[in-house]
Parts: C-alpha cells; structure tokens; sequence
C-alpha cells in the first residue's frame, strides 16, 4: 500500500520517541490509511484509492465524481491511473 494519500496527500511525520530517562530515540508518526473502493457512476465502474480516514470524510461530504477530477486534474501519476476520463460506456 501506499504511503501517502491520493486525496489530501498526507504522508508520514518524524518525531521523537522520549523514554522515561528522556533519551530519544526516531520514531515514525504513519498516517491512517485504508485502501478503499469507490463506485464511479458516470464511468460505470469501481476505482480504489489509498486514502486517509479524513479523506474518507472528504469524499461523503463533496462527493467522488468531484475528487477524482480534482485528483486528475492536478496528478499526472494519478491521470494514467485512473483513467483520464472516460465516457458512459
């Protein structure tokens, strides 16, 4: 899975992890992310994106017909991925 999401691009933090006797020590700070499937109904079919839990809201809120062009239009990765956009059929 990736490690970043393809809808608000948020990627792992780094940090420190502080013992009780204050040594510190690297630490990696991962986000929430799911690999999760999206039904397109104006292409008639499923996508799957890595997305974060809060994309997830994201995407009920403005809808996955308007992420996925906001995706292709600003993703060239995510272009040949997706599709560039396809018509019904």
């Amino acid at each position: 899975m990736a490690t970043y999401c393809e809808v608000t691009g948020r990627k792992p933090t780094f940090g420190k992890s502080v013992s009780h006797s204050h040594r510190r020590t690297n630490r990696r700070f991962d986000p929430n992310l799911q690999s999760k499937r999206f039904y397109l109904p104006s292409e008639n079919r499923w996508v799957r994106l890595t997305v974060s839990t809060k994309a997830i809201k994201t995407i009920d809120v403005q809808g996955i017909e308007a992420v996925v062009a906001r995706i292709r239009a600003t993703d060239p990765d995510a272009r040949r991925r997706l599709g560039a956009g396809r018509g019904n059929g």
